[in-house]
């Protein structure tokens, strides 16, 4: 009898990534082996893990689960799981929509996926369990993670801000920090088993501390992480602005493994709506911790979130914005038009702002900001870099014979495909040629190519693939902050 097969879908911010991790570790743990790529819910379970903070996030889930329900019919025994934090929030109103789903769980008990399924298939009903606390820290769970070289490293879940944009807060609930010592543990796993980069993930990452009573763990924790040998690259996201004290920007500075890059959300330029979004900061302030980042990393690529028609936003609100842009000069931005997310108190706002007028708002945010991106890039044309090899990150690669991969600030550079084998996680030195707004060519011969450990474990993982099903893995499927459109879903949530 061959085994039961599963697909998980996953929307959302790098959180919903991670968790997903854990919930196909769990699948596989209990006897499950992943369809293949092309299945298309054609397996014997398909698990949703959901968001709640995106745009038309209900009728994206429900559309899903539509075109499922037909092929259900024909599969007998086929179940289909609803988590993560739309799950969280509408609970009993997803199998009164879509009854034909089978579990339901949330946020704070992934854990429980595979009891759930194997109650409602023994049951022959729904079976729908919200825990209103976290169960267990979800870095105890089984993992399959989908790459060899690179990892997310979850510090902390839940958030104790109260931004007016954000639903996030209600659904994962207050913030609880890990030890330090059991994050050190499983990043010392991570690097024995051939990773080489690890991305520290919290819903707040940079508030690290306050749920163990020290205002300094955060920074302490990346000059651990500096001290972890083979461990090359270290990023984090996302940090709130609030939180970002100097120790911090000293830790960055002076830990060799710890990458210039920062993302940090503005979500606005205008301090009359960071007051309306609860943001316990003012463009001064943002704007200052920048500056000490560059004079402390003068190489340091900085990206943001920005919110543009948040309700009452004027011209003049708006128009601070841009300015805090043209000062803070982004390498990318993540923007986002406003719309109303039910059950936060911005829904409820007066001065909400037409449609049309957001638009044409966000049109010249964008305009602007390519400018800034693509300037900020041609200053890289000339420098020597060190790129560390990716998979799938560079669409075209195949047509136009380069690889791709991210350079230490994560730029995304294409490069010329060299005569030496080159695997995802080893590292090669380029000069950078040519800029756009959005990537880095270089066009030249490669200077030097070396293999890494993280290379071999890729190796390693690819011909165990090709003899069996994959088991747990270790990685992530993006290194570090994603792709940098304009226009692209944000690191985090888009509300930290």
């Amino acid at each position: 009898m061959s085994a039961k097969t599963y697909e998980v879908r996953t929307y959302g911010c790098q959180m919903n990534v991670h968790d997903s991790e854990r919930l196909s570790g769990l699948l596989e743990d209990a006897g499950y082996v992943r369809a293949p790529a092309a299945a298309d819910g054609d397996a014997d379970v398909v698990v949703f893990n959901t968001c709640a903070v995106r745009e038309n996030a209900d009728n994206k889930l429900y559309g899903n689960l539509g075109r499922l329900a037909p092929m259900k019919t024909k599969r007998p025994g086929m179940q289909i799981a609803v988590g993560g934090c739309l799950a969280q929030k509408d609970r009993d109103t997803i199998v009164t929509r879509a009854p034909w789903v089978d579990v339901v769980f949330g946020t704070h008990n992934i854990g429980k996926l595979p009891v759930l399924l194997e109650r409602a298939r023994i049951q022959e009903e729904a079976q729908v369990e919200i825990a209103e606390s976290l169960e267990a820290f979800p870095s105890t769970l089984p993992t399959r993670r989908e790459s060899a070289y690179a990892a997310w490293v979850s510090i902390s879940v839940g958030c104790n801000n109260t931004c007016t944009f954000c639903i996030v807060p209600a659904l994962r609930g207050k913030e609880k920090d890990r030890r330090p010592g059991d994050i050190l543990a499983e990043v010392e796993a991570l690097v024995a088993e051939g990773v080489s980069e690890i991305t520290l993930l919290g819903q707040n990452v940079n508030a690290y501390g306050s749920d163990i009573g020290d205002r300094e763990a955060f920074s302490k924790l990346l000059r651990a992480c500096g001290k972890v040998e083979g461990l090359e690259r270290v990023r984090f996201t996302s940090p709130h602005p609030r939180d970002f004290t100097d120790d911090v920007i000293a830790a960055m500075a002076q830990t060799p493994n710890v990458m210039p890059q920062l993302h940090m959300p503005l979500q606005s330029g205008s301090d009359t709506v960071l007051k309306a979004m609860r943001r316990s900061y003012r463009q001064e302030r943002f704007l200052g911790i920048i500056e000490k980042v560059r004079a402390e990393i003068p190489h340091a690529a900085i990206s943001t979130d920005i919110i543009v028609g948040f309700p009452g936003e004027t011209e003049e609100d708006f128009e601070q914005t841009m300015h805090a842009v043209r000062e803070a000069r982004f390498a990318n931005a993540f923007t986002f038009q406003y719309s109303k997310r039910p059950g936060t108190p911005a829904a409820e706002m007066d001065g909400q702002i037409p449609k049309a007028v957001v638009q044409e708002r966000y049109m010249r945010l964008v305009a602007l900001q390519e400018e800034i991106s693509w300037e900020e890039n041609k200053k890289q044309v000339g420098r020597t870099l060190e790129i560390m090899v990716a998979e799938g990150e560079g669409r075209k690669d195949g047509a136009t014979h380069r690889l791709s991969g991210r350079a230490p600030d994560n730029r995304l550079v294409h490069f010329t495909k060299p005569d030496e084998e080159v695997r995802p996680g080893d590292v090669v030195t380029v000069e950078i040629s040519y800029a756009a707004p959005h990537h880095l060519l270089a066009e030249g011969a490669v200077q030097s190519v070396r293999r890494t450990r993280a290379g071999d474990a890729w190796e390693k993982r690819n011909a165990a693939a090709a003899e069996k099903p994959a088991g747990v893995m270790l990685g992530l499927p993006r290194i570090g902050v994603p792709e940098p459109l304009p226009v692209a879903a944000a690191p985090g949530c888009g509300c930290d």
